[in-house]
């Protein structure tokens, strides 16, 4: 089989624990490009959190592409053209925002370069710590929302918030798309945003099949494109439910798991 791209989650997939990427993840990456294998940086993270990873890869210069919000914008590296782009509604955001008071959760969206949040907690500085986007606190929430609200977050401790995940399924239903995307991130976006819907937009405008892709992931909003790739392929340190379902199983994000998809399927 001839890959002709490679779709990478990046936090505790392509990205090492301390954020950064192995040598050996990026030059089996440089290699990948080099030989015409599109790369794609597919991520929950907002855009803004991406490029840093994209430049350090030079997506640029061989023309990769950005899947951010988890798909709800995907991003032309090198003319960087928004080629497609979904929000929530304005009545969606503010439904979420009371019912995070309900639940007792802390809730923030993003505005522009900013995280936008009316909660001084510890969630959100996580957040900004992983994005390198800067807070911008609000008395009024729902009056201070941007025109566009790409994606909601949820936070709170771990077991909390997978009891808010069940208990909102039945209000959310197919309205909205509902994840967690680290264990303290419950994530809310528009019912059409899923990382493979939007891989095969991609592949659909470049003439690529599914079946020459491979995807790489770990977590639970990654399991859609694992399962939709020609190969799909799981991290050693993914969630059972992306093992299970995966073509694949390689090392962990500490061992260099993806650059040894890339030696085994790409490079050889």
């Amino acid at each position: 089989m001839s890959y002709e791209m490679i779709v990478l989650d990046l936090d505790d997939t392509l990205l090492l624990n301390n954020g950064k990427i192995s040598k050996a993840n990026k030059n089996t990456l440089k290699l990948a490009q080099e030989k015409g294998v599109k790369v794609v940086l597919a991520s929950g993270r907002p855009t803004f959190a991406i490029k840093n990873i994209a430049d350090e890869l030079e997506l640029e210069k061989y023309g990769g592409y950005i899947l951010s919000y988890n798909g709800s914008r995907i991003v032309d590296y090198k003319t960087k053209e928004v080629l497609y782009e979904i929000d929530l509604t304005k009545e969606q955001v503010e439904k979420l925002y009371d019912l995070s008071i309900k639940y007792e959760n802390f809730i923030h969206t993003y505005d522009g370069d900013y995280i936008l949040t009316c909660h001084d907690n510890p969630y959100t500085y996580i957040e900004s710590e992983i994005t390198g986007m800067k807070i911008k606190m609000c008395e009024d929430f729902k009056a201070s929302l941007p025109e566009k609200c790409v994606k909601v977050i949820m936070l709170q401790s771990p077991n909390h918030l997978k009891e808010v995940e069940e208990m909102l399924k039945s209000q959310i239903k197919d309205k909205m798309t509902m994840s967690i995307t680290k264990p303290y991130f419950l994530e809310f976006m528009n019912k059409e945003v899923d990382k493979s819907k939007s891989i095969l937009r991609l592949c659909e405008k470049l003439n690529i099949d599914i079946k020459n892709v491979i995807a790489i992931g770990d977590s639970y909003n990654d399991i859609s494109m694992v399962e939709v790739a020609g190969l799909g392929v799981a991290m050693e340190n993914g969630v059972e439910e992306i093992k299970k379902i995966a073509d694949y199983v390689t090392d962990t994000n500490e061992n260099d798991g993806v650059a040894k998809v890339i030696e085994k399927y790409i490079l050889n």
